[in-house]
């Protein structure tokens, strides 16, 4: 494990995701908190050479599938898969979609666009490239347990 990125150095839990390719390349989960039992909040960065993108609050919802069981089910077809797949949140501000390329590794695009909705609204994205099996694996556990505060041994996490 390598140190996390400057501006990260608390001591708040949360997931980086490191692009195997280009490791300046990065996907951070971070400052999650929780108003009430039916949703969690939390911040997700991203980085690369020339961008740095940030959403604050992102809701996950408590009876939704969810970000962690969209990376589970990529994990579970480690083997491969045709086409893209693609996740995102109810109010469509992050949004997952995945490709299987040959040699076993995910490209994972992770693209940011708060209130698409609105006028002047802007969006971002970036790649990260991950081994199918053991890396894919890990990262799913990790957010799964960033999303419901089980986090106690997931301090900067890597993958």
């Amino acid at each position: 494990m390598t140190s996390p990125p400057v501006g990260h150095l608390d001591d708040k839990p949360g997931v980086i995701v490191r692009c195997q390719d280009n490791s300046s390349v990065v996907v951070t989960f971070c400052d999650r908190f929780s108003l009430d039992t039916d949703s969690v909040h939390y911040a997700v960065e991203l980085r690369a050479p020339g961008l740095a993108a940030r959403v604050d609050e992102v809701i996950a919802w408590t009876w939704d599938s969810g970000l962690a069981a969209f990376l589970e089910e990529l994990v579970a077809d480690y083997r491969g898969w045709d086409g893209e797949r693609s996740w995102q949140t109810n109010d469509r501000d992050l949004t997952v979609s995945a490709v299987f390329r040959s040699g076993g590794y995910v490209g994972l695009t992770w693209a940011l666009r708060p209130w698409p909705q609105a006028a002047g609204g802007w969006g971002s994205s970036v790649t990260t490239w991950l081994e199918a099996g053991e890396q894919m694996a890990s990262l799913a556990a990790d957010v799964r347990s960033f999303l419901t505060g089980n986090s106690c041994d997931l301090r900067h996490a890597q993958h």
